[in-house]
């Protein structure tokens, strides 16, 4: 088995049966540290989220990092947890980023490779490492993610 064949094969079918059911796909930035003007996320292209991955139209994998709307939020609330605050400041910075209205935003993501912490490789066989520390079949795990996203575009 020539595992990268069999990886780019895999992700190229996905990408295939994501864009053929017209599943939304979601805005990928950076984070850029300015001084002037305080920080921003920039546009980086475009990917479907399945679950802890990030795939992309060129079938290129990416860890899931951090994921915010771009929402202008409104006016805050004193006894909101740090976490909480987090989240509403992340929503001002894409929507102050120019991200349009209401637009989901993935920042703080990976690239991600074979034999990497997330992709490991047990007897030929391409895992996907979920959860912590469980692990399942990479094709599975795409076939079970691709079909959920599918059936919430089509309705099929």
């Amino acid at each position: 088995m020539d595992a990268p064949v069999e990886l780019t094969a895999m992700l190229q079918r996905s990408v295939r049966a994501l864009d053929d059911a017209g599943v939304r796909d979601e805005a990928l930035a950076v984070l850029k540290h300015r001084r002037i003007g305080g920080d921003r996320l920039v546009p980086a292209g475009r990917a479907w989220r399945l679950g802890v991955l990030l795939l992309d139209r060129a079938g290129q994998l990416y860890s899931t990092g951090e994921v915010t709307r771009a929402i202008e939020p409104l006016r805050g609330v004193t006894n909101r947890s740090a976490e909480a605050e987090a989240r509403r400041a992340d929503r001002h910075l894409a929507a102050r980023s120019r991200f349009p209205e209401g637009e989901v935003v993935n920042f703080g993501y990976t690239p991600v490779g074979l034999g990497d912490e997330l992709l490991p490789v047990v007897d030929e066989v391409i895992l996907v490492r979920w959860n912590g520390s469980f692990t399942r079949p990479l094709a599975d795990y795409l076939a079970d993610r691709v079909a959920l996203l599918v059936e919430a575009a089509t309705g099929r």
